[in-house]
């Protein structure tokens, strides 16, 4: 078996237990909730439901970059080592992180050409960051080496979907995520928006609906028309922003109506949180098209 290692950020949000148990490394990105800094990127300091309290009560977060220097610091160690390494970063049409990672890259390599140094743009967030991580473990899994679960990731990233429904659009809208334009149209009394993580990697709002009940069911809805009939799913990811309930009442709709072996529910960390604001529900899953094919059948113009 090939025993690369595999690390992530914290803009990705997968269990702890999966981390634990398949040895992931994790590089967290630092975030800041009302002028106060935590650099460890998930809960050590503060628990998800006072970060949520604090934000729905009107407390302001933002995020920032894992630098080059963290990376390159992280990335030379592995190369003293001759140990092989596969980062799968944040989205670059999100963060810069990803770029960050590739400076790293380039610097050690002028000194370790030989590295078996790997670096990823998921081209995703959240829980698309956590299937496409559960993705290269099951390759790993199955004796991929680092440079062909590296091509294989990169050939199939676009058929993670990921779709995601917001409480209040504004939070994005003042991370510098959506248009000031959009946020008003999708924040309208009663009506709730529906989003996506498009090709290129940034958030797109796609449909607006009545309701909360309506905006979970057109999650499910824009599921199914992107798998074929009959289709069975491996993992499917649902991660919410303290609202546990909605969850789990997406996933009872999902085991209903498909064929899936496991759906995994875990809280959204502080890093996506910040900008998406408490009552997120996201949902991602490996889908029958790419992102493309799936934007051209159902939303061109």
């Amino acid at each position: 078996m090939a025993q690369f290692k595999i690390m992530i950020d914290t803009g990705s949000d997968i269990p702890q237990s999966f981390v634990g148990e398949h040895g992931l490394a994790v590089i967290p990105l630092p975030f800041t909730l009302d002028d106060v800094q935590h650099v460890g990127g998930l809960w050590q300091e503060i628990s998800a439901e006072e970060f949520y309290n604090a934000l729905g009560s009107g407390s302001m977060a933002s995020t920032a970059l894992v630098n080059p220097e963290s990376f390159l610091q992280k990335f030379t160690e592995y190369a003293e080592r001759g140990e092989e390494l596969l980062v799968i970063a944040l989205s670059g049409g999100l963060s810069g992180t990803f770029q960050n990672s590739r400076i790293a890259l380039d610097d050690i390599k002028s000194k370790y050409p030989d590295c078996g140094i790997y670096t990823i743009d998921s081209a995703n967030a959240s829980g698309g960051i956590a299937l496409l991580t559960y993705l290269a473990v099951k390759k790993r899994s199955e004796g991929l080496s680092i440079s062909e679960t590296y091509e294989w990731l990169e050939a199939n990233k676009q058929k993670c979907i990921s779709l995601f429904t917001v409480d209040d659009l504004m939070f994005l809208h003042r991370g510098g995520r959506l248009s000031k334009l959009s946020a008003v149209a999708g924040s309208i009394i009663g009506i709730k928006p529906v989003l996506n993580v498009a090709p290129d990697g940034t958030l797109k709002l796609k449909d607006k609906v009545r309701g909360r009940k309506g905006a979970i069911e057109k999650l499910l809805s824009q599921m199914k028309r992107s798998l074929n009939p009959g289709t069975e799913l491996d993992t499917v990811f649902i991660i919410h922003s303290n609202c546990i309930s909605d969850a789990k009442t997406l996933a009872d709709m999902i085991k209903a109506e498909l064929k899936v072996r496991d759906i995994v529910i875990d809280m959204m960390g502080p890093v996506i949180g910040a900008h998406v604001g408490p009552g997120t529900v996201a949902l991602f899953f490996e889908g029958d098209m790419t992102r493309d094919e799936y934007e051209s059948k159902f939303y061109s113009k």
